[in-house]
């Protein structure tokens, strides 16, 4: 009998929306070889991640054992599932697989880290494979929200695993494949030991619309307006962008594309054939020139990002555009979790403008590029799976669509990040758990989740913080009185005095009581100075800054 097993492990996108990374593994237990499936990223926010720039997978546990790595495979070109392949890569060494249009993209991205591109291999649809270590991998295309999306189909000696990737079942998606029912059957025929299936839309119980149904729709909207249009979309969804062009030449107006994401994209798609034509667009500068009633902008940020086209504009100008009272702002997106909020203030910025603002409440201007509930059971049937594994979605996401396998018959197991299942047996198996986090892209440097670096940032930005100085002369006694400076606290307190003038006055107490062994001990001073700094600014304010001591001792 083989000790031989097939083991599933996520470390990014099993119990959150973003961040893909899963491995495959195949072999003697701790001996295995592993394959990765994609290599993604997340977004910080203010609250929790300040002044972060990405966030992705914590891959400590597979670059240990990056000897054994035979490929990385990328199913698609969202950020969530290619961007961290530039930030990564140089720890796992291995070669990186994708169709034409996600390779495009990754070379951009490993190009811009200064890395070999000659490993970044362009793979053949399906039934073409590829060779890694013990399996076999497939990319079969399947339809979502940016072109050449992909299944993989991943044979090994224990069985054939379905990794369906990001997907809906969309059989005229604008751009890209359609979705190909018979080739799905076909691939089902010889038996589907494991699905691995996308869970976002699980809880959406209506079927799936196609994308072409949106196109009618914004088409009536923009040729309705007056003033100038603007519309907003995820950038990596040309479908979407070609149809909100198309619907401004059709109206007759000069469209222009704003935003160097939206411009990738959209060139991405040219260079790799995705797309054979694209309407006519105009520059900024020639934008600037055109009549506001004859001009439709298309620009990035449909999730309130800070830096993205939709918020400059909000926030006053943007490439001397600007949107004056009786224009209209489109949102043809969904907002993801999380980003309401930024959503809302750039809505509201623009309403203060006079801009009157369409979101996408009704369904009317935005579908899914997920599988809803009809399309997850559709799913289930086609492959008829010994195990369905849940992952791309928040832990309530991945026990849903436990339950879901369990009502259809088979047999679910819940797998969120650093969950270690052994597929090879008649039933899923937890065989271990390992320890998965985060890493941070903190300006060119990359950090911990758990360093404390951020956890600090926090702190400081909460409580505020205060810098205490000390000098000990060389008798080792304070030469003169320490002083303080504060940095993000009130000037004045309840005593109506300058705030670091009243804490400099009781440390200068405190240094007056002082024994000699605290003096000259810099542990024991540092750590009384900064209780006797809180206590003060708590008295004082009512709260408790973070203190940073500095003694200096002259010898």
């Amino acid at each position: 009998m083989s000790n031989d097993r097939l083991i599933y492990l996520p470390l990014g996108g099993a119990g959150e929306i973003g961040m893909n990374c899963y491995l495959y593994g195949y072999g003697p237990e701790g001996q295995e070889r592993f394959i990765i499936v994609d290599l993604g990223v997340t977004f910080p926010n203010m609250d929790t991640t300040p002044g972060v720039d990405l966030i992705f997978p914590d891959i400590s546990w597979i670059a240990e054992r990056a000897d054994r790595l035979d490929g990385i495979f990328i199913t698609h070109a969202h950020e969530d599932h290619v961007g961290a392949v530039g930030h990564v890569w140089n720890r796992l060494r291995a070669p990186v697989h994708a169709r034409p249009f996600t390779a495009n993209i990754a070379t951009r991205k490993m190009e811009e880290h200064g890395l070999d591109t000659s490993v970044l291999h362009i793979a053949k649809p399906w039934p073409e494979t590829v060779q890694a270590g013990p399996f076999s991998v497939g990319f079969l295309p399947v339809s979502h929200s940016i072109p050449e999306s992909s299944a993989l189909v991943i044979d090994t000696p224990a069985g054939r695993i379905v990794h369906t990737g990001d997907f809906k079942i969309d059989t005229a998606p604008v751009v890209g494949e359609p979705f190909d029912h018979a080739q799905w059957s076909e691939v089902a025929k010889p038996g589907v030991r494991a699905l691995v299936c996308d869970s976002t839309n699980v809880f959406s119980g209506h079927p799936g619309r196609s994308e072409s149904t949106v196109g009618p729709e914004i088409s009536k909207l923009v040729s309705s307006l007056d003033g100038m249009v603007v519309a907003t979309t995820f950038a990596s969804n040309v479908a979407r962008v070609k149809t909100l062009a198309e619907a401004g030449i059709s109206a007759g107006r000069s469209v222009c594309l704003l935003g160097r994401a939206m411009r990738r994209m959209v060139e991405a798609s040219v260079q790799s054939g995705v797309l054979s034509e694209f309407p006519a667009t105009i520059s900024p500068e020639d934008a600037r020139e055109v009549p506001r009633e004859s001009l439709m902008l298309i620009a990035t940020g449909s999730q309130g990002e800070r830096r993205a086209a939709s918020a400059q504009l909000s926030r006053g100008k943007h490439l001397g555009l600007k949107l004056n009272d009786g224009d209209t702002f489109l949102f043809s997106s969904k907002t993801i979790p999380g980003n309401e909020r930024d959503v809302i203030n750039i809505m509201n910025a623009f309403s203060e403008m006079g801009v009157d603002v369409v979101d996408d409440n009704e369904g009317r201007y935005h579908v899914s590029g997920h599988a809803n509930r009809p399309d997850l059971e559709a799913m289930h049937e086609m492959m008829q799976p010994q195990f369905v594994v849940p992952m791309h979605g928040e832990h309530r996401h991945l026990r849903e669509h436990v339950k879901l396998a369990d009502s259809l018959g088979r047999t679910g197991v819940l797998a969120p990040n650093g969950t270690c299942v052994s597929l090879s047996g008649n039933e899923p198996k937890v065989v271990d758990y390992v320890e998965t986090g985060r890493t941070y892209l903190d300006g060119a440097v990359q950090i911990g989740a758990m360093d404390g670096i951020v956890r600090d940032r926090i702190r400081m930005a909460v409580n505020g913080h205060m810098v205490v100085t000390l000098i000990i002369d060389e008798d080792d006694a304070p030469l003169g009185e320490p002083w303080v400076e504060v940095i993000g606290l009130p000037e004045k307190g309840r005593s109506n005095a300058a705030l670091a003038e009243v804490v400099e006055a009781d440390l200068a107490q405190l240094l007056q009581r002082m024994d000699d062994k605290t003096l000259l001990d810099d542990d024991k001073l540092d750590d009384a100075l900064k209780r006797q700094a809180r206590q003060s600014a708590n008295d004082e304010i009512g709260r408790k800054p973070e203190v940073t001591v500095v003694v200096s001792r002259l010898s």
